[in-house]
């Protein structure tokens, strides 16, 4: 049997098996689940006020309020206000889509994979490791989420051409920003607010976090090389999504070769990553700002490609479509945390727990405190929304506890990141899976051992940090 048969008939094999749950599906069961649990959870609201420039809520400020339930009509209405909300993400995949679109369109991604996988040929081992690491160090230092979307329909048809499969090519993206992203040497959305909420100095302990960033990074690697080479000793092991694998071998024969033109091409995309970190760091650039380098991005290689304007508008309109079904994924997920505010049920969870956790000892609260950012984050599956939340109220629960506040930072990073990697509210999560069109429920068996093992590292490190007095304070 071919390689080609082979991996044809584990694509079958692979459709037959997934035909179980529509994400769509699953997503309204748990807005359905989120609204009945206004009727049933006490209701009761935090005064928010400013610190640093951002909207935190006041740690003492708690009090009960009538009950708001969710009724029927207003459920679905929320699936509207959450599009609306999550309308910068959805819209940047969207431009994302179109760009890439556009860079097909020019022939570089074909010509620039095919030279890759005859370089990589016999050497795909170091893809994996190699990759990786760029996406964790984006991930730790600025915060790569919704950015690592535009690097999945490069690597996916790499990681074919090379014998591998979807599934890796995507993990090594999500999962390689995801590991830097928790462990957060220096993100400016998650450890950055978190201390600046908590008045620590901006990044500080920083050399704590670096050594769980190697560990991270080692052990995410290494899992996703083991079910690589098995898919690479045996193709019918393997997910290969929407995506050609025949395509994508071609390109280890193909004598498509990378011209001067893709050469500029590819020089103006490094440096539109350049002046993106440049930005993030200095500069604080978000959604909008890098939204806008990729548009003005894809005007610069539809000149340089010599395309015309009706092809450059074909081309990033078709780039578009073919994300619209995870635009709508991230904007119904939101539509979640939309009913949990409407009923106010999030802010009386959150004080029931601090409740509970300030009267058991600090040896132990460090794991509720651990535990209960896990929780949060399944609901708000924004970094930066998670610490402004909740941050506000661990950090003088830690000092009442006799937990440093870095600790409790530690806490929320670690638990806000792992979640983001298996959470179907987690939209950046979920836009990826629709582009390699993997399904959710696929991804979850595959990546749940995973998950474990950076929980159980995550806990472990709290506990030695709360040991240690990690500090300053």
């Amino acid at each position: 049997m071919s390689q080609i048969q082979a991996n044809k008939i584990a694509q079958q094999r692979n459709v037959m098996k997934e035909r179980k749950i529509n994400i769509f599906a699953l997503l309204l069961v748990i807005l359905l689940i989120a609204t009945i649990l206004t009727y049933v959870l006490p209701t009761g609201e935090y005064a928010h006020v400013e610190i640093n420039g951002h909207s935190t809520v006041d740690p003492n400020s708690f009090k009960s309020i009538a009950a708001t339930p969710v009724g029927f009509f207003e459920m679905i209405k929320t699936i509207h206000l959450g599009m609306v909300d999550a309308a910068n993400i959805i819209f940047f995949v969207l431009i994302i889509g179109g760009f890439f679109g556009v860079l097909s369109a020019t022939g570089t991604i074909e010509a620039l994979i095919s030279t890759l996988a005859k370089k990589l040929a016999n050497r795909e081992k170091l893809l994996i490791p190699i990759m990786m690491l760029f996406f964790a160090i984006a991930g730790s230092l600025m915060g790569m989420a919704e950015e690592s979307l535009a690097y999945i329909p490069l690597l996916i048809p790499l990681a074919l051409a090379l014998g591998l499969d979807t599934m890796t090519g995507t993990a090594i993206v999500l999962v390689g920003a995801s590991a830097g992203f928790t462990t957060a040497i220096m993100n400016p959305f998650t450890v950055g607010i978190a201390q600046g909420i908590a008045e620590l100095p901006t990044f500080s302990g920083m050399g704590f976090r670096l050594v769980l960033f190697v560990i991270v990074y080692l052990i995410s690697v290494i899992f996703i090389y083991r079910y690589a080479m098995k898919v690479k000793k045996n193709p019918e092991m393997g997910f290969y999504g929407k995506y050609s694998v025949e395509q994508s071998n071609v390109l280890l024969s193909s004598k498509v070769k990378l011209s001067s033109r893709h050469k500029w091409i590819f020089f103006a995309f490094l440096i539109n990553y350049i002046v993106l970190a440049y930005g993030v760091i200095k500069f604080q650039w978000y959604i909008s700002e890098i939204a806008s380098l990729f548009i003005i991005l894809t005007i610069a290689i539809g000149i340089i490609g010599r395309l015309s304007i009706d092809e450059v508008v074909k081309s990033f309109t078709q780039g578009s479509a073919s994300l619209i079904s995870g635009a709508l994924i991230i904007g119904v997920s939101r539509a979640i945390l939309v009913v949990l505010n409407q009923g106010h049920i999030v802010d009386p969870m959150l004080h029931g727990v601090t409740e509970v956790i300030k009267h058991i000892p600090a040896s132990l609260s460090v794991i509720g405190i651990y535990n209960f950012q896990a929780a949060i984050h399944f609901i708000l599956a924004s970094g930066s929304g998670h610490a402004m939340l909740t941050m506000p109220i661990m950090a003088p629960l830690a000092d009442l506890l006799g937990i440093t506040r870095q600790t409790a930072v530690l806490s929320f990073s670690f638990a806000d990141g792992i979640g983001n990697i298996i959470f179907p509210t987690a939209g950046t999560l979920m836009a990826g899976l629709a582009i390699a069109g993997i399904p959710w429920t696929k991804w979850a068996r595959w990546i749940f051992p995973l998950v474990i093992i950076q929980y159980l590292i995550g806990l472990i490190a709290v506990v030695i940090a709360h040991l240690i007095n990690y500090g300053p304070f």
